[in-house]
C-alpha cells in the first residue's frame, strides 16, 4: 500500500513537472514569436519612413511655381531636393505674394506657396471663376519688434490693437519712455500686411499710416526699425522665419539692433509656434486652384511638399514643418 501511494505521488510530481515544463515551453515559444513579430513591425515601419533621396522630377517637368519672399528658400530648397540638383537661385524667377496670386488665378503658375489670401484676392479669383484651395505647408508666427534700444519687451494683444488703431500713441502708456509710437505698416495685399489683419486686428480698424510710415518692403521696415537715430520709437511687424533666419544671412549687424517682443508674456520662437502658444501662430500656404485633379502637377506636387520627405526638407531649410 506505501509503495502503491509513493507510486501516485511520484506520478502526480512528474504530471505536474511535465505541466509546468509545458507552460515555460510554451511561454517561451510565445514569447518569441511575439518578439519576432514586433521585430517585423518595427522593421515595416523603418522601410514605410524610409525618405527616399530618389529624384522625382526633372527640371523641365518640374511645375511652375510662384512664391512669397519669405517662402522662396522653402520652394527653392524644394526644388532641389525634388529634382537632385543643385540649381542656380537666381534663375528660378518669383513676382512676390499678390503678383503670385494673380499668376495662380490667370493660370500662369501650377502652384504658388504664400501667405494666406486676402480678400481682394479671393474676390479677384472669384471674379475669374476660380475657388482657391490653401492648404498649410509649415507653420510660421507673426512677430512685432522693436529696436533693440526700446526697454519694451511685451505687448498685449490688445496694447498691440491699441497701438495700430491709433488709440495709443506713446510707449509711456504700455511700459516705455515717453515718446511717441512710430507704427509702421505694409502695403494692401503684401503677406505681412493680410497677416496683420487678419491675425492682429481681426475686427478692429486698422489706422490709415501716414505716408512716411508706409513701406514697400519688410526689408525696408527692418532697417528703419533697427536704426537708432530713426527707429529707437518705431515698432514693426513681419513673419519670424523672414525676420529671423531670413533675415539674418541679408545682414546680420542690423538684425541684431532689432528686438522680437513676447506676445501676452509668450516669446516667438520655434517651440511657441510649433506648439501653438504664441498667440500669433498661422501658416505659410500651399495655394492652388481647387478645380485641379488628383492626376494634376499641382496636386501632385503638393503632396509631395507635405509628405515625410517635403516636411523634412522644410525642417532642414529652418522652417517649422505641419507634420
Amino acid at each position: 500500500m506505501e509503495k502503491s501511494k509513493r507510486k501516485s505521488i511520484i506520478t502526480v510530481i512528474i504530471i505536474i513537472l511535465f505541466v509546468i515544463l509545458v507552460c515555460v515551453g510554451t511561454f517561451f515559444v510565445v514569447t518569441s514569436l511575439y518578439e519576432k513579430k514586433l521585430e517585423e513591425q518595427k522593421q515595416k515601419e523603418i522601410e514605410e519612413n524610409r525618405i527616399s533621396t530618389e529624384p522625382l522630377y526633372t527640371l523641365e517637368d518640374y511645375p511652375k511655381v510662384d512664391a512669397s519672399l519669405a517662402t522662396q528658400p522653402l520652394t527653392n530648397a524644394f526644388i532641389k531636393n525634388f529634382t537632385g540638383i543643385d540649381v542656380d537661385e537666381s534663375t528660378l524667377e518669383y513676382t512676390n505674394t499678390h503678383p503670385a496670386y494673380v499668376k495662380l488665378i490667370n493660370d500662369e503658375v501650377d502652384l504658388i506657396v504664400v501667405t494666406e489670401p486676402s480678400e481682394e484676392e479671393l474676390e479677384l479669383a472669384a471674379e475669374n471663376g476660380v475657388e482657391l484651395e490653401v492648404i498649410p505647408v509649415v507653420k510660421e508666427g507673426f512677430v512685432f519688434y522693436v529696436n533693440a534700444s526700446n526697454p519694451v519687451d511685451n505687448l498685449t494683444q490688445e496694447q498691440v490693437q491699441s497701438i495700430y488703431s491709433g488709440e495709443i500713441t506713446n510707449w509711456k502708456d504700455v511700459g516705455g519712455n515717453d515718446e511717441e509710437i512710430v507704427p509702421y505698416q505694409r502695403p494692401v495685399n503684401s503677406g505681412s500686411q493680410t497677416g496683420m489683419l487678419s491675425l492682429v486686428m481681426k475686427d478692429k480698424t486698422l489706422m490709415e499710416p501716414k505716408k512716411e510710415n508706409l513701406l514697400q518692403t519688410m526689408a525696408q521696415i527692418i532697417n528703419y526699425v533697427s536704426s537708432y537715430d530713426n527707429g529707437k520709437d518705431s515698432i514693426g511687424y513681419s513673419y519670424y522665419y523672414y525676420a529671423t533666419t531670413m533675415f539674418q544671412t541679408i545682414d546680420s549687424d542690423v538684425a541684431s539692433n532689432i528686438k522680437l517682443l513676447s506676445i501676452d508674456g509668450v516669446e516667438p520662437n520655434v517651440q511657441t509656434i510649433k506648439d501653438g502658444t504664441y498667440p500669433y501662430t498661422t501658416a505659410y500656404y500651399i495655394v492652388i486652384n481647387k478645380a485641379d485633379g488628383e492626376d494634376s502637377p499641382a496636386r501632385k506636387l503638393a503632396n509631395e511638399m507635405l509628405s515625410n520627405r517635403g516636411q523634412k526638407v522644410a525642417l532642414d531649410t529652418g522652417y517649422v514643418p505641419v507634420k
